[in-house]
């Protein structure tokens, strides 16, 4: 009992503008893919926790939140809400910034809604495998005059680079104390709820700008046959019939690339064989339809 004392438990907000690698750091820091990537912004809605267990240290609960924007609708509105109200439940918040010198309208607000808390805040500049090595003290001086940080970490989500100095940081700014989960456990996350994002994921990569914004995915039925293959039916939401036209692709092509690409992920995801049957529905203005929204997971609370 005496070595529990030594255990640092405790939760860790990833914030950031849209599309700074939020997701591909979470990825990265877990070792495993749990939320879904691309470089299309508002990829990630919801707030979405995930377990980094080290059995000498103790345990990161990550909360890796939708990117903090100027919100246009009501599905807007709710992830910046969520993005926000993360920042009153952790022990350490990690900030993510892309490696520049220019601090734009997007930055000052999160580091306006930092200065109102008492939290330590590690600035990560990520992306820095984008940049001359010279370039990054630049980047740290700019940012060291908006806010007064616990630490300042350059790093490469992509590539792992400095990622483990992270961790270590993370580390020392949580409080002692047990456990959270498991040290098997890597996310809370329902299965149906990863799978539906593995879908959205590969309609991001698959189709144009404007479309995807637009999209959510619904898990019809998740069920396994006794020879321990899955079967899975999803539903694409899209909000316009001219959408819908795009999605399907001609003679199908386009629904059968996003479900073959979401198939080998969701296989890889649960171990198993998946057979996946993709639908695509219409529904108009969903993400200004606070009912809809609410039904699909996003709930304020």
């Amino acid at each position: 009992m005496q070595e529990n004392k030594q255990y640092k438990s405790g939760f860790a907000a990833l914030i950031g503008r849209p599309n700074v690698g939020k997701s591909t750091l979470m990825n990265c820091l877990i070792g495993q893919k749990i939320a879904i990537t691309s470089k299309k912004p508002q990829t990630t809605r919801n707030r979405i926790q995930t377990v980094y267990t080290d059995p000498d240290r103790g345990q990161i609960v990550f909360l890796d939140t939708p990117g903090i924007h100027k919100a246009k609708n009501k599905l807007g509105e709710y992830m910046v809400t969520v993005a926000e109200r993360t920042l009153q439940d952790v022990d350490v918040i990690v900030w993510l910034v892309e490696p520049s010198t220019f601090i734009g309208a997007g930055e000052q607000h999160i580091a306006e809604q930092l200065r109102k808390s008492n939290l330590p805040v590690i600035l990560v500049i990520n992306k820095t495998d984008t940049v001359k090595k010279e370039e990054v003290l630049l980047f740290i001086d700019a940012y060291r005059k908006i806010l007064d940080f616990a630490e300042i970490i350059p790093a490469s989500a992509l590539h792992g680079n400095n990622t483990d100095t992270i961790i270590d940081m993370i580390f020392k700014y949580l409080p002692y104390g047990p456990m959270f989960y498991d040290e098997d456990t890597v996310t809370d996350q329902p299965e149906r709820q990863i799978v539906a994002e593995i879908v959205r994921e590969k309609a991001l990569h698959a189709l144009d700008e404007e479309i995807p914004h637009g999209i959510a995915v619904t898990i019809e039925s998740m069920k396994q046959r006794k020879n321990g293959m899955t079967d899975i039916e999803a539903t694409i939401i899209c909000e316009r019939d001219s959408h819908k036209g795009i999605i399907i692709g001609k003679n199908g092509a386009m629904l059968k690339k996003i479900s073959t690409m979401a198939r080998n992920d969701c296989e890889k995801f649960m171990g198993t064989k998946v057979y996946m049957e993709t639908w695509v529905k219409v529904k108009e203005n969903w993400r200004d339809n606070v009912n809809f929204i609410r039904a699909r997971g996003y709930d304020e609370q």
